[in-house]
Parts: structure tokens; C-alpha cells; sequence
């Protein structure tokens, strides 16, 4: 990443780190860029999720690993990373009107991982988010077995846990993700 490039991301970061303090209570801009300043694929990752619109954000600290946690922040899934169905296995099925991709695939080039249930659960205790969409979230074997892949998101003041075929894709479902830096 060119040094323009990472000042002007290091801003946004700080920026959106500084305006949104309830998702990261206790923690100090400073020890952040410290970690980010020593990680140059992090910073990379951090890119492709801002360029995808995914406005990460730090999101707690790891007491054991001492890992900062950036989430996806954005209040919709990321619109840079919709229409996609859910693993290679589900996009080489599709004979006909395949998406351009899938979730996990776009998560391992970017250097990211999708959201647990669980990780989805503890983002919308920092706000609400996925009020109009949806996002893809990590399934276990089990049901990915059976051709389906679990997603989420927030309707009603409640959280969701829904199931689709992995095969599916809709303008309105991407993904969010997780970066431990």
C-alpha cells in the first residue's frame, strides 16, 4: 500500500475509532495504530473491507491473545460484497445465472474471516445493523452438508438466524467480517 494510502486509511480509522467510542469502550487510539503500524496485512485487509464499505471498526480486545477485533460496521452488509452465494462448493454447483462469487472465497482473498453467529450477536449489542439486508454468517458442517448455509440478520428489535440454500444469492445478502490484528 502506497504511504498516501495508508495515512488516508489510518485517518478513517482514527475518525470512525474516535466517533463511535461505545464499540470499543477502554481502549486507546494509540496502542491500535501502534499494532496496525507493525502489520502490513492487516492493513490490507482493513483496505479491502473499507473499499468494499465495510466501515470496520475496532470491536474489543482479546485479554488473552491481546488481538484488537475490527468488525464490519457499516449499518447495511457491506454493498461491495452482495449477490455472492456462500462457498466455492455452492458456486460451482450453479449450472446457470451464477453470482459473480462467493461469500467465503471474497473473505480469504481479503484476509478475512465471515462473522460466527455468536461474533453477529455481540456486533448488534453495538448497534443495529442489517435493517434492510442480510449477511451470510459461518455454518457448521453439519448443515452445510445438506446444501444449506445459515445467515442473519436484525428485523423487529431482534436478531435472526435464518437458512438458505448455499447455492442462493440476493442483491440484499453479503457478508460482514472479522479481522484479529
Amino acid at each position: 500500500m502506497k504511504a498516501e494510502d495508508k495515512a488516508q486509511l489510518l485517518r478513517t480509522l482514527r475518525t470512525r475509532f474516535e466517533a463511535h467510542m461505545q464499540r470499543h469502550a477502554g481502549l486507546a487510539w494509540a496502542d491500535v495504530q501502534t499494532r496496525l503500524d507493525a502489520n502490513a496485512a492487516a492493513l490490507d485487509a482493513l483496505h479491502a473491507m473499507e473499499a468494499t464499505g465495510g466501515e470496520p471498526d475496532v470491536i474489543g480486545l482479546d485479554a488473552e491473545s491481546g488481538r484488537y477485533s475490527f468488525c464490519d460496521c457499516a449499518a447495511e452488509s457491506p454493498a461491495g460484497r452482495r449477490s455472492l452465494c456462500f462457498d466455492r462448493t455452492a458456486l460451482d454447483a450453479r449450472k446457470e445465472n451464477k453470482p459473480q462469487g462467493c461469500a467465503e472465497d471474497v473473505a480469504e482473498a481479503m484476509g478475512i474471516a465471515l462473522l460466527t453467529e455468536a461474533q453477529y450477536r455481540a456486533l448488534q449489542q453495538l448497534g443495529e445493523f442489517d435493517l434492510k439486508t442480510s449477511s451470510w454468517i459461518q455454518t457448521p458442517a453439519a448443515i452445510r452438508a445438506l446444501g444449506g448455509a445459515l445467515f442473519c440478520d436484525r428485523r423487529y428489535g431482534q436478531v435472526f438466524v435464518y437458512h438458505n440454500g448455499a447455492q442462493s444469492y440476493y442483491a440484499a445478502r453479503g457478508f460482514r467480517g472479522l479481522l484479529q490484528v
